[in-house]
């Protein structure tokens, strides 16, 4: 995203709309919950009270994240919303043993639900709203590629489908089939937890610097590749924090190119890149052509 006051502006937006969206649905849940009696319906529940205390963490998180860079943080505060998508992870899977081993209790001792048509009302309007939540997120994420907004995206969208779940639970439970709204909920809380790894995953795999995908790194090889001065690059490297891509690399030049032109060469490289990859920190190191062997073998024998 180009315009940094729009990443803001979105993703604090985004952060909110979830926290409201996670109220209401767990005050219309509670109450139904109550009358109901419903086991996949207080999954739901469980689950939409999980989804309010990572949306809050996120909430705040996502605003520590789009802080400048200071004395203390030079390279910003990007990393926290990796962090908040971690936190995100261990609240979904916190809420999924619960409901694992709730379902497990309701499968073995199963209990009448009353009033399921009520339930089935409720998960209906929870699947709507739910679904809308879900639309604008993804819409903020083709804006802002946040990974804490990715993060609250994969977890509504698992409610969503939960919301499905319990309404055909709860139609199966009307016609006297009991063990589907138990069964439904375990199988529910399995897949809670496989979402929860997937978030936990990518957001560990960011915190340790994970490279930028292979397309990315074709696109500034094309942009290298488009200056005739350049005779090639080496050591490239890339991660990303928050909004923010760093990337940095050594381009070859002639030996007897004057450093006034080799900077101009590089600078102009750096806005290129900046541009395609907006918000973006570029470093470029300029190497004589004659040293490349040299720095190619140091870089070779560095620890892995």
């Amino acid at each position: 995203m180009r315009n940094s006051y729009l990443y803001e502006k979105s993703v604090k937006r985004a952060t909110l709309c979830a926290v409201l969206v996670s109220i209401f649905l767990i005050i219309i849940k509670l109450i139904t919950c109550w009358l109901t009696g419903s086991m996949s319906l207080f999954a739901s529940l469980l689950d939409s009270s999980i989804d309010l205390l990572a949306s809050g963490l996120n909430f705040f998180l996502v605003r520590y994240a789009l802080k400048p860079a200071d004395d203390d943080h030079t390279f910003g505060h990007g990393k926290a919303e990796s962090l908040a998508a971690l936190a995100q992870s261990t609240f979904i899977i916190g809420s999924a043993s619960i409901l694992l081993l709730s379902s497990i209790k309701s499968i073995i001792h199963p209990s009448d639900i009353e009033l399921p048509l009520l339930g089935i009302i409720i998960s209906a309007i929870s699947t709507v709203i739910t679904c809308i939540l879900v639309i604008y997120q993804k819409y903020v994420i083709t804006l802002t590629k946040s990974k804490a907004i990715q993060a609250d995206m994969l977890h509504y969208s698992s409610d969503m489908f939960m919301n499905i779940a319990v309404i055909f639970a709860l139609g199966l439970s009307w016609y006297g089939i009991t063990f589907a709204d138990a069964a439904f909920a375990f199988f529910i809380a399995l897949f809670i937890f496989y979402n929860a790894y997937k978030i936990a995953y990518n957001a560990i795999q960011d915190l340790l610097d994970r490279a930028l995908p292979d397309g990315d790194n074709m696109k500034v090889a094309d942009i290298v590749a488009s200056f005739p001065e350049v005779h090639g690059f080496h050591d490239l490297k890339t991660r990303q924090a928050g909004p923010v891509k760093f990337i940095q690399l050594h381009i070859e030049l002639d030996d007897n190119m004057p450093l006034i032109k080799a900077h101009a060469i590089a600078d102009s490289i750096e806005k290129l890149i900046s541009k395609e990859f907006s918000p973006a920190i570029v470093i470029i190191h300029q190497d004589p052509l004659s040293v490349v062997p040299v720095e190619m073998m140091y870089i070779k024998n560095q620890p892995k």
